[in-house]
């Protein structure tokens, strides 16, 4: 059974069977896997992960396409189809003891909530696997901390570039090259932080004065006089004429660690 769904904003369907089929081989799904899938539209990825997998859960916020997926799958025991808004959705509840994987090939608005969704606490996934805009999956792989999703991502998870997919691979076409972004997570951390939370929010704050120089931003960040701030980058050796975004993830915890009080 197929149906044509309804556009919705942000919301492009992956149609090309052969690309499909690479962003599943490159979820690396085991039979013994739970799989939550998000945004499961009218069901390009459903049927092959319900194969694939022990358990899957597929999200899906419009109704009628949530009710469609739901007759489709009556009769598999292993298939769940809830209908909510991903970023409402307590996943602890669904995935009690973590370990799932997530699929998903999601509206772009999502990008920037989701991650926090996924990574921010336990318990976590053991691999993400998305389809995102090119660019943000350039950011999320880049070498250096480009934004506060990158240290995240970096922080918790190893992430790869598996390859780039065409507008024409979607219906409707966006106006944007998309990529596949894998996410190893970490069974620990990259770097051991008392509180990570506080980590990302000092670089939030930090990320707030991209354009300028570390040597003038950290003293807005710390509401301190420039003349203190200047030992703090050169205990951590930092330039104080770099930016932010050019910081690696370790170099972003020495700098941490040397500016908390």
């Amino acid at each position: 059974m197929s149906f044509r769904p309804k556009k919705r904003l942000g919301q492009n369907f992956l149609v090309d069977e052969t690309l499909r089929d690479q962003v599943l081989e490159a979820a690396r799904i085991a039979p013994h896997d739970e799989v939550l899938e998000i945004g499961a539209g009218p069901g390009t990825l459903t049927d092959r992960l319900a194969e694939m997998s022990k358990r899957m859960v597929a999200v899906e916020l419009d109704a009628r396409l949530a009710r469609e997926l739901r007759r489709r799958y009556a009769g598999r025991a292993n298939v769940e189809v809830v209908e909510a808004d991903i970023l409402e959705l307590d996943l602890a509840t669904v995935f009690p003891e973590g370990g799932e994987v997530v699929v998903g090939n999601i509206p772009y608005y999502l990008t920037g909530a989701l991650l926090p969704l996924l990574l921010d606490r336990p318990p976590r996934p053991k691999r993400i696997s998305l389809v995102v805009q090119r660019e943000v999956a350039e950011r999320w792989t880049a070498a250096t901390g480009a934004s506060v999703a990158t240290l995240a991502v970096q922080l918790f998870t190893e992430p790869r570039l598996e390859f780039r997919l065409p507008a024409g691979a979607f219906d409707p076409p966006p106006k944007v090259e998309s990529a596949l972004v894998v996410m190893e997570v970490r069974k620990r951390p990259a770097i051991e932080l008392d509180d990570p939370q506080a980590f990302l929010r000092f670089a939030e704050r930090l990320f707030q004065f991209r354009r300028k120089q570390l040597g003038s931003s950290l003293p807005r960040v710390m509401d301190r006089p420039a003349t203190e701030v200047a030992p703090i980058l050169e205990s951590a050796s930092i330039d104080a004429t770099r930016r932010a975004e050019t910081l690696t993830l370790g170099e972003w915890a020495r700098l941490f660690r040397t500016a908390r009080p």
